[in-house]
């Protein structure tokens, strides 16, 4: 891994298009690509953003659905950002949702991201899940995660 991490699209004048991604990722834009084609197969889609406080283009990964009195609903599955030669996706989990992420069928490595993630705060009853992603081998777990993460109510 990397010692210099750099978050780029800083910029708010330029939007975050596909060649300026591919030019900040490099290798790892193949594996940026894949997601992106995972993210149909999963019913979430991307929003661009930029936000001020963070002087930096976020997207958003949202997951729409029709609630139980037909009502359109939608959650934030997770913050995406675009860093120099990878891309980082993070997903907020529920802290009384640990024991059952940790329940899922995912690798050592994933399980121990989830169990040393520390509660943001006192107040937010949230931990972060952070994927680094250089390759596909996390894509798998990801999704599994951003599925789960879709289905608490």
């Amino acid at each position: 891994m990397k010692s210099h991490k750099q978050q780029l699209l800083r910029n708010p004048e330029i939007k975050p298009e596909s060649d300026i991604i591919e030019g900040a990722l490099g290798e790892a834009n193949n594996t940026y690509i894949r997601f992106l084609d995972g993210l149909a197969n999963h019913d979430i889609r991307l929003e661009w953003r930029y936000y001020n406080d963070g002087k930096a283009w976020l997207a958003k990964g949202l997951h729409n659905w029709i609630g139980a009195r037909g009502g359109k609903r939608q959650v934030t599955v997770f913050w995406l950002s675009i860093w120099e030669g990878f891309f980082k996706v993070a997903i907020f989990m529920p802290e009384k949702s640990r024991l059952d992420a940790m329940n899922l069928p995912l690798n050592d490595e994933v399980k121990q991201m989830i169990s040393e993630s520390k509660q943001m705060g006192e107040k937010l009853k949230y931990f972060p899940i952070v994927f680094e992603l250089y390759s596909d081998k996390m894509l798998e777990a990801l999704f599994m995660i951003a599925d789960f993460k879709k289905n608490i109510k």
